[in-house]
């Protein structure tokens, strides 16, 4: 299908995030026409637990969207397609009569399937699956969490050998109900969400009958694996845009990197939001890391070739932020950071680990938990906010190093994006720890302009990869100005408060 677009028409974007949902509406020169977003509620029923309401995400789902449209006053079919991208690994299951989810989402971050993944990983070890998946037995993935919906939910797992029960991540869950949910919904994923549950082999793009076995997983609750752009179905009457194709689909930290235009293997971004992701480009073969990085799929245009990327995903950075604010009160706002970290003119020798889920890439160590270390009666909140955002910094360095290592590329310069690169002292900072220049686009809101170029690709809104090129620019570069004694001594200090955080869990 090919739509007839003009300089009229738009593209929106639903980016269904850990902490909000948004939808943003682009032209075709990847600018932002309008935009809205809600947060949604973060419930935490026990310690390491970290759940959404589905229900709840739906809901705001269509306000957005509604909204979206409704500041940019758009006529009747001035939108050309939809494009979905979405935080990923969060589990959903639900019951596909009457679309009820059977328990909360169970969020990325949450820790509960330790136990799980310790029996899946048994003698083999923790790399398990990795050749074939190319990732390790974690907790993070969704596999661990649809095991643990079945084995703890009352009923759930003789109603899903039944066939009566779906699971889906967000992308799937906020497409199945834009097309009807119960009353014909589609039940699709693209690749890259698939790619995150240790469910697909990486190499055939197909869900892998052995693992699911083995987990213990009835392969009638799996999607659909799809391309990243194309036809999907239709948005439904009432649901928020009318009769409109949905057409591209990436994970979130995918979204970004294609909404970055690295589109040529050794491109990399970073994108700073509720965690931190790294992306590094390697082409059409899949890499597998030696230095505690994931192989994933990076995207997947139409009938072409499935592009792979290594990543470094970081748990907690810009959720470090929200930590403060929410749970210590020391910030007001989110935005209150930097000028509070501004009040010292260094760390002052204070480092914070936030392994609030353990730590994830290069490392992988569940045990692991949060600490603030090198503290006196010298310092303050002051110190601690700069602390909280060099560990972002630190970790940054890590997984670059670790990409660096497993590709062989050394990279001149890192994409940045995502809600913290507004933050002035920690791009400055994240240049002078990487010893690289450190380039913010003009249009920072990547993740959905991802979404979104997915989609109008498969519509032929853009022509091809040439366009989307094109319209990337640059509005900031923040080159390092930090002598290297120094950096050296910082990073070899955050190593050293990293190791304290080892065996905390036992």
């Amino acid at each position: 299908m090919t739509v007839t677009t003009d300089a009229s028409t738009f593209i929106a974007a639903i980016d269904q995030g850990t902490t909000s949902s948004r939808c943003i509406l682009f032209n075709r020169a990847g600018q932002i026409v309008s935009t809205a977003q809600k947060e949604h509620r973060q419930i935490f029923p026990e310690a390491g637990w970290v759940e959404h309401d589905p229900v709840e995400i739906w809901t705001n789902v269509r306000e957005v969207v509604a909204g979206a449209v409704a500041k940019a006053d758009l006529a009747k079919g001035a939108i050309s397609a939809i494009g979905i991208t979405n935080q990923r690994e969060t589990t959903v299951v639900w019951d596909k009569a009457t679309g009820q989810p059977l328990y909360n989402a169970i969020v990325w971050q949450d820790t509960r399937t330790e136990r799980v993944c310790r029996e899946l990983a048994g003698d083999a070890g923790v790399d398990r699956y990795r050749r074939r998946t190319g990732l390790p037995i974690s907790t993070y993935f969704s596999g661990p969490k649809i095991r643990w919906i079945l084995d703890n939910v009352e009923g759930a797992r003789d109603r899903a050998e039944r066939g009566e029960l779906c699971f889906g991540t967000m992308d799937t869950w906020v497409i199945w109900n834009a097309t009807g949910g119960p009353q014909g919904g589609v039940h699709v994923t693209d690749v890259t969400n698939a790619s995150r549950t240790m469910l697909m082999d990486l190499r055939t793009l197909k869900w892998d009958p052995e693992i699911c076995a083995d987990f213990g997983i009835p392969m009638s609750m799996l999607p659909e694996i799809r391309s990243s752009s194309e036809i999907y179905g239709t948005s439904r009457p009432r649901r928020g845009l009318e009769d409109v194709p949905i057409a591209g689909i990436l994970g979130d930290q995918q979204a970004a990197t294609f909404g970055q235009a690295c589109l040529s293997p050794g491109d990399a971004k970073n994108t700073y939001g509720t965690g931190n992701f790294l992306l590094l480009n390697t082409g059409t073969e899949p890499v597998e890391s030696k230095h505690g990085l994931l192989t994933t799929v990076c995207y997947k245009i139409g009938a072409d070739a499935a592009v792979y990327a290594l990543e470094g995903s970081i748990a907690v950075t810009g959720s470090l932020v929200q930590w403060l604010r929410d749970n210590l009160g020391i910030i007001q706002n989110a935005c209150d950071i930097e000028p509070l970290a501004r009040g010292s003119k260094d760390n002052g020798g204070v480092y914070f680990v936030p392994a609030f889920s353990g730590l994830f890439a290069p490392r992988w160590r569940p045990d692991a938990r949060g600490a603030l270390v090198g503290l006196t009666r010298f310092h303050n909140k002051h110190h601690i906010a700069r602390a909280a955002l060099e560990a972002t910094a630190f970790q940054t360095r890590e997984v670059l190093e670790a990409a660096q290592a497993d590709s062989g590329v050394t990279l001149s310069s890192l994409k940045v994006d995502g809600g913290m690169v507004a933050n002035e002292l920690l791009m400055q900072f994240q240049a002078d720890i990487l010893d690289v220049p450190v380039i913010r686009p003009v249009v920072s809101e990547t993740t959905a302009l991802g979404a979104a170029y997915a989609a109008g690709l498969a519509v032929g809104y853009w022509s091809g990869l040439d366009e989307i090129q094109a319209n990337w620019a640059v509005d900031k570069t923040w080159t390092p100005a930090m002598d290297a004694d120094r950096r050296e001594h910082l990073y070899g200090q955050w190593n050293k408060a990293v190791e304290r955080t080892y065996n905390w869990v036992e």
